[in-house]
Formats: structure tokens, sequence, C-alpha cells
């Protein structure tokens, strides 16, 4: 997998997991759409 991937991936899930917030909200944060995000997280999820 290619580094920055994997980055944002762990990115993500922490901004999520931390603040208890949605796939949406973290999508605009890191200016991704839903759908990446969505798929960033479970895909790599384990």
């Amino acid at each position: 997998m290619k580094e920055y991937i994997e980055e944002r991936v762990l990115e993500l899930a922490n901004y999520i997991i931390d603040r208890k917030t949605t796939v949406r909200y973290a999508a605009k944060k890191f200016g991704i759409s839903k759908s990446t995000v969505h798929k960033d997280v479970t895909k790599w999820n384990g």
C-alpha cells in the first residue's frame, strides 16, 4: 500500500475515534469524499 494512503487511513481512523464524529464530517475536514473515508476505514481496518 502507498505510504501516504496508510498515513491517511490512520489519521482518519484516529480523527473519527478521538472526536466521535461521523464519516461525513471527517470527509469534509480532510477534503475528501465520504466514499473514500468509508472505503479507507473499512478496507484497511485490521
